[in-house]
């Protein structure tokens, strides 16, 4: 008796080509609709399903293979006497291999004004069911829903007696259920939503695949493994190509995440220096070259085994410029071939290849928290403001250069860990203070960073201050304007604090905790 294999697909990537390699290896074709068609139209004998079953498509094709001899083809164990009994006994053939790709409903509810109607008419029932009879019978039975896998199918049955091997059809049997869990998630998630105004999903659907195991976590004695989310647009710390050096760790992907995000909220040329996913330095300049110096003299004693983001191409006199202290790991979305030459030198260095360093608010927009027992999830921290939002509280007023000296500092401010403090001189970062439990202890930090150049520095503060011993400290270390949130009960005494000391201050009315 020949084999058979049912291929009935939405996706007809790859399907002839396939169809034409189960055709060599002895198979015989069974399919449905559009996939008959096409296998048709390209010379390849097949068999329409209502053919084989007795029994015609129905109900405008909702019911095309739910039928007994479908399922019991794929259902049955080859190896139960009770189960080829009753095989033969009806006359029903055994189904080897069934490839099947769903209905395109993901496709479907993306598009502008789709109705109900058509996104109900885009769930498939057939599909998943076939898909998952023959994945419960994987021991027999070879179920194909990503067309990724055909080429490897068809060469094991080229070296394998037209057959494949247990572990691939368990392989792929693992497959199914993925599949199917999330375009039941999908459905789920568009059916729920249809009765709320608000963006988060009943069920949080499963949107990552394994990209590769970790040496080990936060510390040697945790395992660890990097999860790719699916179908993701936003060039980030997930896309980037390693072009030199070995594989990430779990922190370095930490790192390398705050890095790329800095760099993408500029136009201009920008760097950004981390450690411990806090900025040490960032800078703005005309050119790439000086955005790094002024980066980097920020706080070159902390840039020492740093991750470094630029959002221009890396050209020899930067290369060079690079070379001159250890920095773990270099971002940037080009690389010029004596750049590259000059810093592949340095043989413990990652350089990395993010094409776009632009930030794209429409992919990626939940940022997620886990916690023991749960999973805490927001919108990313996206929103801007522009200098028209600034609302100037003291009696002095702050100038145009000001304003842009505050507004790039409230910028970097939002990518420092709470509670922060940053101080900064035009376009480039001079003192940061980072995660202290105390905002007078982070700018007590901060100042201290920034030495003598904190004199005549603007200071951005992530949240409001509660006091105005804030304000005394700034004022003390000669800082001339302050940008903060406001919505404090104590604003007014800390704008009084502000009008006594003659410094500037502008609130955001907008807060940017980093936990």
């Amino acid at each position: 008796m020949a084999r058979k294999a049912l291929i009935s697909v939405s996706d007809k990537t790859g399907v002839v080509e396939f169809a034409k390699g189960l055709v060599k290896n002895g198979y015989e074709i069974l399919s449905t609709g559009g996939t008959l068609k096409v296998l048709k139209e390209n010379g390849i004998e097949v068999e329409q399903v209502s053919d084989y079953t007795g029994f015609p498509e129905m109900l405008d094709g909702r019911v095309k293979t739910l039928h007994p001899k479908i399922h019991a083809g794929l259902l049955s164990l080859r190896d139960n006497e009770e189960h080829q009994r009753i095989m033969k006994e009806h006359n029903m053939e055994y189904i080897d291999i069934v490839a099947v790709n769903l209905y395109p409903f993901k496709e479907t509810i993306s598009k502008e004004n789709v109705t109900l109607e058509e996104a109900i008419e885009n769930i498939d029932i057939g599909g998943p069911t076939m898909i998952r009879s023959a994945a419960k019978n994987y021991k027999f039975v070879t179920v194909i829903v990503d067309p990724k896998d055909y080429s490897n199918v068809i060469a094991e049955l080229n070296e394998n007696n037209s057959e494949t091997t247990a572990k691939t059809r368990f392989e792929l049997a693992k497959k199914v259920y993925k599949h199917t869990a999330i375009y039941d998630t999908m459905i789920t998630n568009y059916l729920s939503g249809l009765e709320k105004e608000e963006n988060y999903p009943e069920i949080l659907e499963n949107k990552y695949e394994k990209a590769y195991d970790l040496r080990y976590g936060e510390n040697p004695h945790q395992s660890a493994v990097f999860y790719k989310e699916l179908d993701i647009e936003e060039d980030c710390a997930a896309t980037a190509e390693i072009l030199h050096g070995k594989q990430l760790s779990f922190n370095n992907i930490i790192d390398v995440d705050a890095a790329i995000e800095i760099v993408k909220e500029f136009e201009r040329p920008a760097v950004a220096i981390l450690k411990h996913t806090n900025p040490c330095g960032a800078a703005l300049a005309d050119d790439i070259v000086t955005a790094f110096r002024d980066a980097l003299a920020s706080d070159p004693v902390s840039a020492f085994g740093s991750i470094i983001a630029v959002n221009r191409k890396v050209e020899a006199d930067l290369a060079n410029e690079l070379n001159s202290f250890f920095n773990e790991i270099i971002i940037a979305p080009e690389y010029s071939e004596e750049a590259l030459e000059i810093l592949k030198k340095k043989k413990n260095r990652r350089l990395l290849k993010v094409k776009d360093l632009k930030r794209k608010s429409s992919t990626s927009k939940y940022d997620y928290k886990k916690v023991v027992g749960g999973l805490l999830v927001q919108e990313r921290d996206l929103k801007d403001i522009t200098i028209d939002d600034l609302k100037v509280v003291t009696e002095k007023q702050p100038t145009k250069e000001e304003l842009e000296e505050l507004m790039f500092a409230w910028k970097i401010c939002a990518k420092v860990k709470s509670n922060a403090i940053l101080l900064c001189k035009g376009t480039k970062t001079v003192g940061v203070g980072a995660g202290q439990m105390s905002r007078v202890d982070s700018s007590e930090i901060a100042v201290k960073k920034a030495g003598e150049k904190a004199a005549g520095s603007v200071l951005a503060s992530d949240a409001f201050f509660p006091f105005r011993d804030g304000v005394d400290a700034a004022a003390d270390a000669g800082i001339k304007a302050i940008i903060q949130p406001g919505g404090s009960i104590r604003d007014e005494e800390v704008i009084q604090a502000a009008n006594e000391k003659g410094i500037v201050m502008v609130f955001t009315g907008m807060r940017h905790f980093r936990h």
